[in-house]
C-alpha cells in the first residue's frame, strides 16, 4: 500500500482547509453524516461537500458510504492515524496562544490625584488578584501636574480630575463622582453656614492650582467668576492639595474639593461646607491615545465593573 504522503497530490498539500480536516475527523468519531452536521452546526449536504473536497485531494474515498453505515476505509484509517495527533497539537497551540494573550504580564503603572478613592482601590485590588503576573504600580500625581507624567511615558494611565479635553488623551472610565464641598478656615464668616450656593461664592477668595495644568482645567477647579457673572478672587496658587488645606487653614482662601475628599482630610481647624450649583466632581481614567495596552484595557474594565 502507498504510504499517505505519496497519496495526497502536492498541488492540493498546501490548500488542504482546516473545516475539511475537522470535518473528517468529527465523521470518523459519529460514523454518522447527521450527528457530524449537528456537532458542526452544518447542513448535512455541507459535511458531504467538504468530505468529498477533502477526498478529491487526497486522491481516494476515505469512507465507504452506505443508506444503512459508514465506515472508515483502509485510506481513512491511515489519514485519521495521522491527522488526529497533528489535529490535538494543533488545538493546544491554539489554545496555549490564546490563555497567553488572555494572561497580562508585566507592569501596569498608573498615577492618581490626591487621596486613592475606594473605586480605585477596589479595581486595583481585583486586577491584581485576576493578574497576578501583572503588577500594578501606583504613584501620586501633583495637583497642579495631571498630565505630565503620562506625557513623559512615566505612566500607562492616571486617574484625575475631569474636565479633560486634550487631543493626545483618551477619556475611559468615568468615576467616583461626589458633591462640591467649600473647605474654609473655621474663622471664616461662611464656617457656620449649613450649605452655600454657588452664587455666595462672589467676592470670596479661592486658592489657585498652578501650572504647568493647563487653564481650562485649573479654572474648573478654581472659578473666578460664578455662573451669575459675579467675581471670584483668586488666591495663592498651590502645587499639591496639602498646600491648599494649610493655605486654607492660614485663612488665605477657600478651596473646592469633592465631599470624598473633604471626609478624608479632616482637619480641627478648617470645615468643608456643602455647596450647590457646581458641577459633581469626578475622576477619568485617561492614557495617551493608541496606547490602549491589554493590561490597561483590562483595568479599564474593573473600573467599569466596580459599584
Amino acid at each position: 500500500m502507498l504510504g499517505l504522503a505519496e497519496l495526497i497530490d502536492r498541488r492540493y498539500a498546501v490548500t488542504l482547509e482546516i473545516r475539511e480536516l475537522e470535518c473528517f475527523l468529527v465523521l470518523a468519531d459519529e460514523l454518522h453524516f447527521g450527528r457530524t452536521a449537528e456537532r458542526l452546526y452544518l447542513s448535512q449536504s455541507r459535511v458531504s461537500q467538504l468530505l468529498q473536497s477533502l477526498e478529491r485531494r487526497i486522491g481516494g474515498p476515505l469512507f465507504d458510504r452506505t443508506s444503512r453505515r459508514v465506515a472508515l476505509t483502509p485510506l481513512g484509517k491511515e489519514l485519521l492515524t495521522a491527522v488526529r495527533p497533528a489535529y490535538a497539537a494543533l488545538e493546544r497551540a491554539v489554545e496555549s496562544t490564546r490563555e497567553y494573550a488572555t494572561c497580562l504580564k508585566g507592569k501596569l503603572r498608573v498615577g492618581f490625584q490626591g487621596a486613592p478613592s475606594d473605586e480605585f482601590l477596589t479595581a486595583v485590588s481585583v486586577f491584581q488578584a485576576a493578574n497576578p503576573d501583572c503588577l500594578i504600580e501606583v504613584a501620586e500625581l501633583p495637583l497642579n501636574d495631571p498630565f505630565g507624567a503620562l506625557r513623559r511615558d512615566e505612566l500607562d494611565a492616571a486617574v484625575v480630575l475631569l474636565p479633560v479635553a486634550e487631543d493626545d488623551l483618551v477619556v475611559g472610565p468615568i468615576f467616583s463622582r461626589h458633591p462640591q464641598t467649600l473647605t474654609i478656615s473655621t474663622r471664616h464668616h461662611l464656617a457656620e453656614q449649613a450649605s452655600l450656593d454657588v452664587e455666595e461664592l462672589a467676592g470670596e477668595t479661592l486658592i489657585a492650582i498652578a501650572g504647568p495644568a493647563p487653564g481650562y482645567w485649573r479654572h474648573a477647579q478654581a472659578p473666578t467668576q460664578t455662573p451669575g457673572g459675579a467675581l471670584i478672587h483668586r488666591g495663592p496658587e498651590v502645587r499639591t492639595r496639602q498646600e491648599g488645606l494649610s493655605l486654607v487653614a492660614a485663612d488665605r482662601g477657600g478651596l473646592l474639593v469633592c465631599r470624598a475628599t473633604a471626609e478624608s482630610n479632616p482637619r480641627a481647624d478648617i470645615v468643608s461646607i456643602p455647596i450647590t450649583g457646581l458641577p459633581e466632581s469626578a475622576l477619568a481614567l485617561v492614557w495617551r491615545r493608541s496606547e490602549d495596552t491589554a493590561a490597561l484595557k483590562a483595568f479599564a474594565g474593573h473600573l467599569i465593573d466596580t459599584p
